[in-house]
């Protein structure tokens, strides 16, 4: 969204492969003979690649933070096979981003759904984190 740049549009699709390791499985099935990537990872690789998409269409200074994710993880998709992430935006709501997002291996689907983003300002939103922190610190939380 800016100028010069290239136009985001609905319909705009990008897609990632990603083979699936032993540490994109749940750790606490690890020791299992067939082993299948997680839940919480197949969530990480549809907001990878949905960032992916749209990175080149924001201006400098903006990035996109996920707002909402509303996917069924309907198949395993074991250690060693590929996980094919395509993503479609479906709709611009102003700053809001919607996607339609599609998880498949060499043999099944994986898991599809929605995903949604927010194209902000990062000098905008880092006064507000930098708030949170002192709340926090002074709520006695202790930082990383």
């Amino acid at each position: 969204m800016s100028d010069g740049a290239p136009k985001l549009e609905v319909g705009l699709t990008h897609v990632a492969k990603v083979i699936v390791t032993d540490e994109m499985t749940p750790a606490h099935l690890r020791s299992e003979p067939l082993r299948v990537l997680s839940t919480p990872n197949m969530i990480g690789l549809i907001e990878r690649t949905a960032i992916e998409a749209v990175q080149p269409y924001l201006a400098p200074g903006q990035a996109t933070v996920g707002t909402r994710v509303d996917v069924a993880h309907l198949a395993g998709t074991l250690v060693g096979m590929t996980a094919t992430i395509t993503v479609e935006l479906t709709a611009i709501d102003r700053r809001k981003l919607t996607f339609r997002v599609e998880v498949r291996d060499e043999l099944d689907e994986a898991g599809k759904g929605t995903h949604e983003r927010f194209i902000v300002d990062a000098a905008q939103r880092l006064p507000r984190l930098e708030d949170k922190l002192n709340r926090w610190k002074a709520a006695g939380g202790k930082p990383a």
